[in-house]
């Protein structure tokens, strides 16, 4: 079979040192966003030495510099503090929740040896011994509050770094789209290149460590380390529900009674509910967004690497071929260095018009170097050709085969997103009709948008489906986690592209609330309306992402349960089919019926301050922005718990009761539902977004006969927008949360479950 190319030192040289790269770059380029000051002394001068020595800070109409400067660097100081208010609140729940499952993963691997110190027969070779179940017990543990701390610290730098951003964008925006783009873009990279490489530094430490104890029981050591997908994806799940309910109880309320019923415009300081907006969206598409895509990349690696310890080169100690997941999220890490400066430094945008192809041209850009350097890494760290583990069997690979697998997932995960960007940009014949719609009121609207969302589904599965066919034929379950993996390799710049949209939205919101003029304003509504597109992509990587990942899992699950088929017409497997694909829709209902709650408490609070508080219309009184915020802290704390009660619960429940071949039903289905009912929420709201935007900017003829603001088919615009604000920012992206999450419990709790599940069926 031969040996790689790349010898094992080379590549425990290789992957620490691309991560540590990746963290420096994302320092860098911290330090140049921070040359933007926010103080009136460093900006008022000519000759400012901020890093761009060549602009001078134009004066706005009417409004002093000082002021605006001071203003800004308020308001920000308001988001931050009500952001990292919230996120403490939240974590010191989630902390809880945290310390209790870590004590039921030790009880429940614990017991399958009945609290055992002594070897046991390995679980794929009777003729070894291994590490004792209480050792998978107590590393599995670890390694889940490792993954949760990891997930929410990403989770929290993220918005950090997004808070520190905003009104440093909006400044920028004073001389010109350009330079307000690369603010808002290199803080996005800082977020995206911390997260994805600190989240390869810890899995790579937390490997070596573990090894000290493991040596040569490699599949024990990688059946320990699924607890860090674990630990990831259960705080994303908090952290996407919690943040979702509050961005979106505050977007609603805000919305319903400024826009529609005062006739206000958006972040207009007038309105009680703008600061809770804002602090929204950093806690939901930031936050929840950046522990998300870590729980992704986290559980890809985990199943990967879980096949792999029971093929050849597990079974055979060949590190470098045992690593190659990681190797491929290193080489990812300089093909997204490489591609962000194409986007700050080898290019220059000028005009409104160049900023959403550049961002497109970054996923472009990455796809094709990614493609290169995949073919480079399938070639120097595989033999030619190896073994892989077939459920009970080995199949033949070749290493070019492994290759396409992982291509093949980069580039479903491409199209995905630009099927994602034809049904939610506004500069498409699919959004405009949706728009055309308002004429006739906001259920015509409605009509229009749901049909949107639920014919966006079939290209993306189609998609999602010839990569699995491909790469499951080439690789059996390893070629879909290395599929998984090819989709997140490029997840830096995927993430910079993410966070941009918060950051410009927010920008905008400080533009307004600190009364900057009306062209500001129109260039930050520009970077808006491009990152609202690029967060729908993003959205569509994620959820296609998930789906393989659920699938991997699912495979590493049925090896690990010894299942050795999974027959649907059996009635303990189809009843778990039914039920799985059930699931999604009971999440859906929580989660929405959560943020409807959470929104008519807040509609009627800024409707009260409106009446009671005397001149707030004028601006001659400022509302109370405090209580709006605790309305949606208190709501997303509240009803965050039901949904992720459900999701964390429901193996746990199945798998003892009813047995693997049950668990194994539910699974399946809540992936199959879970994935399309997530495609078309996630589309249909951000269709209904971005017609409602293509109305307020009247940029063409047709959009001039739906406008202006405040006219009925802007108003049916608004309502279909904050009725799809829910589907496409809590209930759709946390659906990808659900289907990977459930499949990673199933594998961590897989031998207990074979040990001691089906307790109903037992007794009956």
């Amino acid at each position: 079979m031969g040996s790689a190319l790349l010898p094992d030192l080379g590549t425990e040289i290789l992957i620490p040192v691309c991560a540590v790269i990746g963290i420096g770059f994302a320092l860098f380029q911290w330090i140049l966003v921070s040359r933007v000051k926010l103080s009136a002394s460093s900006d008022s001068s000519p000759n400012s030495k901020n890093g761009y020595n060549d602009y001078l800070i134009e004066e706005e109409e009417g409004i002093n510099d000082h002021s605006v400067v001071i203003k800004c660097a308020e308001i920000q100081g308001a988001i931050s503090e009500g952001a990292t208010s919230f996120l403490f609140t939240e974590y010191k729940y989630v902390g809880i929740f945290m310390v209790a499952f870590a004590i039921l993963i030790f009880l429940f691997l614990g017991s399958v040896e009945g609290f055992s110190t002594s070897q046991q027969p390995c679980t794929y070779d009777k003729t070894k011994m291994c590490k004792p179940a209480l050792a998978t017990a107590i590393f599995s543990t670890a390694s889940f509050v490792l993954g949760a701390i990891t997930s929410v610290i990403s989770g929290f730098l993220g918005m950090k770094i997004a808070t520190y951003a905003d009104a440093r964008t909006t400044l920028e925006a004073r001389k010109g789209v350009g330079k307000a783009f690369i603010t808002a873009f290199r803080s996005g990279a800082v977020m995206g290149f911390l997260l994805a490489a600190s989240g390869l530094l810890v899995l790579y430490i937390a490997i070596n460590l573990f090894k000290l104890y493991y040596g040569d029981d490699w599949s024990g050591l990688f059946e320990a380390i699924t607890g860090y997908g674990l630990g990831g994806s259960s705080m994303a799940l908090f952290g996407r529900v919690g943040g979702g309910i509050y961005t979106k109880a505050a977007d609603v309320g805000a919305d319903l009674v400024g826009k529609v019923e005062r006739n206000i415009p958006e972040d207009d300081p007038r309105n009680p509910a703008v600061i809770a907006d804002n602090v929204g969206d950093n806690v939901g598409d930031i936050a929840g967004m950046g522990s998300d895509l870590f729980g992704s990349y986290a559980e890809s690696s985990c199943a990967a690497l879980v096949v792999a310890s029971i093929s050849s080169f597990g079974v055979n100690h060949e590190l470098t071929a045992m690593l190659f997941p990681l190797i491929i999220s290193s080489v990812g890490i300089v093909v997204c260095l490489l591609t962000t400066l194409f986007a700050t430094d080898f290019f220059e945008i000028k005009t409104v018009k160049e900023i959403e192809p550049a961002l497109k041209k970054q996923l472009i850009i990455s796809s094709v170097l990614m493609t290169i350097g995949i073919a480079i890494a399938s070639w120097i760290a595989f033999p030619s050709s190896f073994t892989i583990f077939n459920f009970g069997d080995q199949k033949d690979v070749k290493n070019w085969q492994l290759f396409l697998c992982v291509a093949v997932g980069l580039w479903a995960g491409l199209i995905i997103g630009f099927v994602t960007e034809y049904y939610t940009s506004n500069a498409y014949s699919p959004v405009q009709d949706v728009a055309d719609s308002c004429r006739t009121g906001a259920a015509t609207y409605v009509i229009f948008g749901l049909a949107l969302g639920y014919k966006s589904v079939i290209i993306p599965i189609f998609a999602i489906a010839v990569s699995i066919f491909v790469s499951f034929s080439f690789a059996a379950m390893y070629g879909i986690a290395v599929a998984a993996l090819g989709m997140l390799s490029t997840i830096a710049t995927g993430l910079a592209i993410d966070a941009y949209g918060p950051i410009s939205d927010n920008a905008g919101g400080i533009a307004e609330m600190a009364g900057m003029s009306h062209r500001i304003r129109e260039r930050t509504d520009a970077l808006d309306a491009a990152g609202n597109t690029t967060a729908a992509i993003g959205k569509g990587f994620a959820i296609g992402s998930a789906a393989l990942v659920s699938l991997a899992l699912f495979g590493a699950f049925v090896s690990r349960a010894a299942i050795s088929t999974v027959d649907v017409l059996t009635p303990k497997v189809f009843i778990g089919l039914l039920v799985g694909a059930m699931l999604p829709y009971w999440f859906s209902a929580m989660t929405m019926k959560s943020v409807g709650s959470a929104a008519l408490k807040m509609v009627e609070e800024v409707r009260r301050q409106f009446n009671t508080i005397p001149g707030i219309i004028e601006g001659h009184s400022k509302p109370d922005y405090a209580t709006c915020v605790k309305i949606s802290t208190d709501a997303s704390i509240k009803e965050m718990i039901p949904p992720g009660a459900l999701v964390m619960l429901t193996p746990l429940i199945v798998g003892t009761f009813f047995g693997v071949e049950t668990l194994s039903g539910v699974l399946a289905g809540s992936l199959v539902s879970g994935a399309q009912i997530a495609i078309s929420a996630s589309n249909t709201g951000g269709a209904w977004d971005n017609a409602k935007k293509y109305i307020e900017a009247g940029a063409s003829e047709h959009a001039r006969t739906l406008g202006p603001k405040g006219s009925d088919p802007h108003k049916a615009a608004v309502f279909g927008d904050t009725t799809g604000d829910p589907l496409k920012d809590t209930s759709g992206p946390s659906l990808n949360i659900l289907i990977k999450l459930m499949a990673v419990e199933s594998l961590v709790f897989a031998p207990f479950f074979a040990t001691h599940g089906g307790l109903l069926f037992k007794i009956l």
